[in-house]
């Protein structure tokens, strides 16, 4: 009984055909996707905006805190005298 030409299941498939159907599942995936805000913006499905709206708050809370302890301490920093 000859071979089955479609038997060997691990074989890969020529390399114009890859790059083919690359390019196919690329252009359906963006075609579907959400335009990104601005160049270079991730876009990411709906359902993590809730979260990535929570991760931006509490990092925009922690960097005004930063800089107020920041200013705080350069101010008390200022106003010690000098080292004799």
């Amino acid at each position: 009984m000859p071979p089955d030409l479609h038997e060997n299941h691990d074989a890969a498939l020529p390399e114009p055909v890859r790059e083919h159907l690359g390019k196919e599942l690329r252009s359906a995936y963006n075609a579907e996707a959400d335009k990104p805000d601005y160049l270079g913006d991730p876009v990411l499905p709906a359902e993590f905006t809730p979260q990535l709206r929570r991760l931006e708050s509490r990092l925009k809370a922690h960097e005004t805190g930063r800089e107020a302890v920041e200013d705080v301490v350069n101010n008390i920093l200022r106003e010690l005298p000098p080292k004799p």
